[in-house]
């Protein structure tokens, strides 16, 4: 144990209830007439957010595999469910991010969102600060609390400010992950009888259990986490989520939303249940790459930019959850790699989507052409976020792939060669909606009115720019926490409990 294992500072319960309350109070302001004085309170509730969640990252151990800045407290003790927070290398990056994202997402609809302002801003708050809670929970029921809830924010983001068919997109998003969760809770309840009653998290990966046991939680898990990442073939609700939602909406299911199926298959599948992970991998394996070769290609045939984006999310996705189940240090520290590297650059993608629709009302790629005659500066960062969702070498994008295609490499070679296809279709599907949206005549009148971005567009768009670029060139900072972590799992994995 390591002298920041506890932390005398409660930065958890901070970067879940700064963003909580802010929301709350921004809720308070009422009507639209106060519009603005929500704004700042979102602005300010974001802002602090980050700050606290920034020492999780500047004071960790990273020598430590052991959880760090523990918290605990009694909750409901007559069936010891505990207030147990703590992060790991696997799930501090998580957190940071989280919060880097909300303040993006709060510039993001600072001008753009009119009607019940105090709402939006209230609902990226609190799902800020419930996502925080999913990835920093050490006991099940409170995760399983905090995972349930961060459902609602999100469905009424997508309800009320979504597109025209957004009921139903936000019911389809709603029942697919409500049923997968049911049979998580019942896998809860299981192990909570087997460990002689303790939803400690950490209790339940010493667990001594049969292969059957195994099997038939891991399948609990896996119809439950694979809904969220999504998985191939539980994956059609995500399309019809992102088409509907607004580009906050889209940013934050993008960049942190999908990333809750494969954090729960890091903390619970493999750790809980590793022979069944074992024993199930060529299952995983085989589902991963049909999502890296199939929805890649599915992906180039869209007509809708968001669309796209979407179907481009799943296949990247369907890298990470290959990279966990080949059971080596390349492939699971490049599949966390390429969670992170994914959320600067869909959330990148769908906001450069959003620029565009402000000024022209259409996601349509049919609908724009010779963008870079009126918007320079847009088509130069839509140009380098375009690069880092191909894989281009020296953005974020390329770190992660590249990582889990030689880990699949060590694996087998043709699970690695197959793998590697997402490079290429990647890149097709990408420049192909890049040429056609930005380069050649403007055939479009209202293209030629187009404004380039202004000063609160640059900026979000150059903070992510500069994220995408300083992780494409220089990844150690945050490879370098996740290794204990990663080593520990694997070790536990190769052990078994049979």
């Amino acid at each position: 144990m390591t002298e920041n294992v506890m932390t005398a500072v409660p930065y958890l319960s901070l970067s879940i209830w700064i963003p909580i309350f802010g929301g709350l109070l921004a809720l308070c302001t009422g009507g639209d007439r106060n519009a603005q004085v929500a704004r700042f309170i979102a602005l300010v509730a974001a802002l602090a957010g980050l700050a606290v969640a920034v020492p999780l990252f500047t004071h960790f151990d990273a020598s430590s595999a052991a959880m760090q800045f523990e918290e605990h407290a009694a909750w409901i003790p007559y069936i010891r469910i505990n207030y147990s927070l703590g992060v790991d290398g696997i799930s501090m990056p998580f957190v940071v991010l989280n919060s880097f994202i909300t303040l993006i997402v709060v510039v993001a609809g600072w001008e753009v969102i009119q009607n019940k302002v105090s709402q939006y801003m209230a609902a990226f708050l609190i799902m800020s600060g419930l996502l925080n809670g999913i990835f920093s929970s050490m006991d099940a029921v409170l995760f399983y609390v905090f995972f349930e809830a961060s459902l609602i924010p999100l469905y009424l983001i997508i309800g009320i400010w979504g597109g025209a068919n957004r009921v139903y997109a936000a019911f389809k998003f709603f029942l697919y992950t409500l049923l997968g969760s049911l049979l998580m809770l019942v896998a809860f309840i299981y192990l909570f009888i087997h460990s002689g009653g303790s939803f400690n998290i950490q209790d339940w990966h010493e667990l001594s259990l049969g292969l059957t046991a195994q099997k038939w939680i891991f399948w609990a898990f896996l119809l439950s986490f694979a809904v969220k990442v999504p998985m191939w073939p539980v994956h059609t609700w995500l399309p019809d989520a992102h088409v509907e939602a607004p580009t906050g909406g889209s940013v934050v299911l993008a960049a942190i939303g999908l990333k809750l199926g494969a954090y729960g298959f890091l903390r619970f599948s493999l750790p809980v249940v590793p022979d069944a992970s074992q024993y199930f991998a060529p299952l995983m394996i085989t589902l991963s790459l049909i999502a890296v070769i199939y929805i890649g290609f599915v992906a180039l045939v869209q007509t809708d930019m968001k669309k796209l984006v979407a179907y481009s999310s799943i296949s990247h996705m369907g890298f990470v959850t290959l990279g966990f189940f080949m059971f080596n240090a390349l492939g699971i520290e490049g599949a966390l790699v390429q969670m992170i590297s994914h959320g600067f650059v869909s959330g990148a993608m769908f906001l450069c989507i959003g620029v565009l629709y402000d000024r022209m009302h259409s996601r349509q790629i049919a609908d724009y052409g010779g963008v870079v005659n009126t918007m320079p500066k847009f088509a130069a960062f839509f140009m380098l976020f375009a690069m880092a969702n191909s894989g281009l070498p020296g953005t974020s994008g390329f770190v992660g792939e590249f990582m889990v295609a030689l880990g699949a490499v060590q694996f087998d070679f043709w699970v690695g060669f197959a793998a590697a296809t997402t490079l290429i279709v990647g890149a097709a599907y990408t420049l192909w909606m890049y040429k056609r949206v930005v380069f050649g005549a403007v055939a479009n009148p209202h293209v030629s009115e187009l404004t380039d971005i202004n000063r609160r567009e640059f900026v979000f768009l150059a903070v992510l720019a500069i994220c995408v670029l300083v992780m494409g060139l220089y990844p150690a900072p945050v490879t370098d926490v996740m290794h204990a972590s990663v080593d520990q799992l694997l070790k536990h994995v190769a052990a078994g409990k049979l």
